[in-house]
C-alpha cells in the first residue's frame, strides 16, 4: 500500500509490534543451520543451507521433527531432534548474539512490543537470556505450543494479538522467515520481512509487507507508516 493511502487513514493506526525471536531479536538462525546442516550429513539427509532455510527456518520444532521423521523414519528423527537440541544449546551458550542494531532499534521504538515465536517457551528463556534481551519482553512472549497450528498458519500472531488487546489490523509483525511473513499476511497483520539473515528478499516480498535489510531502520519504517493524525500522538511501552 502506498504512502499516501496511509496518510489518508484507509487503515488503522499500528498499535503493537509483533517480533519473531529466532534471526530477529537473536542471531540464532545461523547457528541452527549450521547444525542442521550438519546433522543431515552425520544421519543420512544430506541438505544445503539453502535447502535448511526454505524446509526449517521459521518452522516449529514438532514441523522440523515431522519431516525428518518421513525422511529417515520415526527413531533417527528421535536422535535428530535430541542432538539438535544439545548441540544448538551448547552453540547458544559459546557465540549467541543479538541481531546487528536490534537493541538501538528497540530503545527507538515507543510502540507497545511483543514476541511470538515458533521456538518454546523453554528456548526463548535460554537464548533471549543469553542475550540481555528477556527482561525487555518478560510478559509478553508467546509460543507456538501455546496454538494448535504454528506458521505459516496465522494463529500464533492471532493469538499474540488477542492476548495484547490489540486489533489484528493495528498489529505489524517483523519477520525473517517465509512462513513467518505468511502467518503475518494470513492473519491480516502487516509484515517488516528483515532480508539481513539467511533467508533472501525475494522469499519475504509480497502483499502488506515492507523488506528491509538494517535492524536500525525499522523504527523510522514503522514511523513512515503510522497515519499523519497518529504520528503527533505519544505512545509508550508497556
Amino acid at each position: 500500500m502506498s504512502g499516501g493511502a496511509y496518510a489518508a487513514g484507509m487503515i488503522k493506526p499500528i498499535e503493537l509490534v509483533i517480533f519473531d525471536c529466532d534471526g530477529v531479536l537473536v542471531d540464532s538462525e545461523r547457528i541452527a543451520a549450521r547444525v542442521q546442516v550438519a546433522l543431515g550429513a552425520e544421519l543420512g539427509w544430506p541438505l544445503t543451507e539453502d535447502e535448511v532455510v526454505d524446509r526449517f527456518i521459521g518452522r516449529s520444532h514438532a514441523a522440523i521433527h515431522d519431516q525428518v521423521a518421513v525422511q529417515l523414519g520415526p527413531d533417527t528423527a528421535a536422535v535428530w531432534s535430541e542432538r539438535f537440541e544439545r548441540l544448538h544449546r551448547e552453540a547458544v551458550d559459546a557465540e549467541l548474539a543479538p541481531v546487528d542494531g536490534l537493541p538501538e532499534a528497540l530503545d527507538a521504538l515507543s510502540l507497545p512490543t511483543c514476541v511470538a515465536s515458533s521456538g518454546s517457551h523453554d528456548k526463548m528463556r535460554h537464548t533471549l537470556g543469553r542475550t540481555g534481551l528477556y527482561d525487555r519482553f518478560a510478559g509478553r512472549i508467546y509460543s507456538s505450543t501455546e496454538v494448535s497450528r504454528g506458521k505459516p498458519a496465522p494463529d500464533l500472531f492471532l493469538h499474540a494479538a488477542q492476548q495484547m488487546g490489540v486489533d489484528p489490523e493495528a498489529c505489524v509483525v517483523v519477520e525473517d522467515s517465509r512462513p513467518g511473513v505468511h502467518a503475518a499476511r494470513a492473519a491480516g497483520m502487516r509484515a517488516f520481512g528483515y532480508a539481513g539473515g539467511l533467508t533472501p528478499a525475494e522469499r519475504l516480498e509480497g502483499h502488506d509487507t515492507v523488506v528491509f535489510y538494517d535492524m536500525r531502520q525499522l523504527p523510522h519504517l514503522i514511523a513512515e507508516r503510522q497515519p499523519a493524525r497518529h504520528q503527533a500522538q505519544p505512545t509508550h511501552q508497556i
